[in-house]
């Protein structure tokens, strides 16, 4: 079997470890089937072979893709880099990808569609995802229903689905939550892996990042705590389903 590679971007050794390890939890992953890189921290290997790979999975990060390069954290702006320099081959390939929250502002960018924090942004919580045609049709949402709920906290979206895209799952308040290029290539604005601890993690680390005011973390904590979210997860062990047994 080969392994899946994971790229991340969190700087904050805590919240990288916790997603990792979400990774490997959600998706049903042993870390010895992963090749895992903290890309704010490590470059990309010198001749990257892609193939090798069964699939691609990149997490989030407190960075976005649409702030002006000059405002950019030198770590961050380096990592964003790294995964952009991939794109072009994973897209025209069509090789395996998944794009947790900061990977649809990636896929997007790559494929020219426009990311911004003009529109869309949501506040840390959850939000009522919703199926639409193709995403009833999509194997990474098989078993998942209809609507369900997810947790999200981001700046910046997606403004428009990108040249290309099949649209998968819309919330009202961000209309492109799950989209694919391709057959194989897929982005959620959502966090598949995150379950209600995994997110309490993320509050107390990023409660000074400008998502929230410090103040409200504790009710955020306990917002959390109430919140059914058990729907996400499929998508994240479905991409592993499907791709890991690729030889």
């Amino acid at each position: 079997m080969k392994p899946f590679l994971i790229l991340q971007l969190r700087p904050e050794t805590e919240a990288a470890d916790n997603e990792y390890a979400a990774f490997l939890d959600k998706g049903g992953i042993a870390a010895q089937d992963t090749h895992r890189i903290r890309l704010e921290r490590d470059p990309l290997p010198g001749g990257l072979d892609l193939a090798a790979y069964a699939g691609v999975i990149v997490g989030g990060g407190p960075g976005c893709v649409s702030d002006p390069p000059e405002t950019k954290d030198p770590a961050e702006a380096r990592a964003e880099a790294a995964i952009l320099s991939l794109m072009p081959e994973i897209c025209a390939r069509d090789l395996p990808f998944l794009g947790c929250c900061y990977g649809v502002g990636i896929l997007a960018r790559h494929l020219g569609g426009t990311v911004s924090k003009e529109n869309y942004g949501e506040p840390v919580g959850t939000s009522t995802c919703t199926l639409t045609g193709a995403g009833r049709a999509d194997p990474l949402l098989a078993g998942c229903p209809d609507r369900f709920d997810a947790f999200v906290g981001h700046k910046e979206a997606a403004q428009d689905l990108p040249p290309g895209c099949a649209h998968l799952l819309a919330s009202d308040p961000c209309p492109f939550q799950m989209f694919r290029h391709g057959r194989n290539v897929y982005a959620t604005q959502f966090h598949p892996e995150a379950d209600a601890a995994v997110f309490h993690t993320r509050i107390e680390i990023y409660k000074h990042r400008g998502y929230f005011a410090p103040e409200e973390a504790a009710g955020l904590n306990a917002m959390v705590a109430a919140a059914d979210v058990h729907a996400p997860v499929r998508i994240l062990r479905n991409f592993v389903a499907r791709y890991g047994g690729r030889g």
